[in-house]
């Protein structure tokens, strides 16, 4: 796997994503030194596959997150799982 900082990716778009293509290996596009989006080369007939597929591992992470502040502070009543799933989906809004 490749990393690029994004000024990297948008000065060589082209030919970072002809790579991708061709090698069939992903990339990490970082802002800030920080990982902020990964390129993959997806086929058409995959693409509603492995789209559904990245938004389930999301939500099982956004679910493991919780689980994890759960067993940190104890049990948990159900409105306060209901704010951790609530705040979970706006982290993830916001990072979209």
């Amino acid at each position: 796997m490749n990393l690029y900082s994004i000024r990297s990716f948008r000065e060589d778009t082209r030919k970072i994503c002809e790579n991708i293509c061709n090698t069939g290996k992903e990339a990490i596009i970082t802002f800030n030194g920080k990982p902020t989006c990964l390129v993959m080369d997806i086929s058409k007939d995959d693409f509603e596959t492995v789209l559904r597929a990245v938004k389930q591992a999301k939500a099982m992470i956004a679910f493991n997150k919780i689980k994890k502040v759960a067993a940190e502070n104890g049990n948990m009543t159900e409105s306060e799982i209901e704010e951790e799933i609530k705040a979970a989906r706006n982290e993830r809004r916001e990072e979209n």
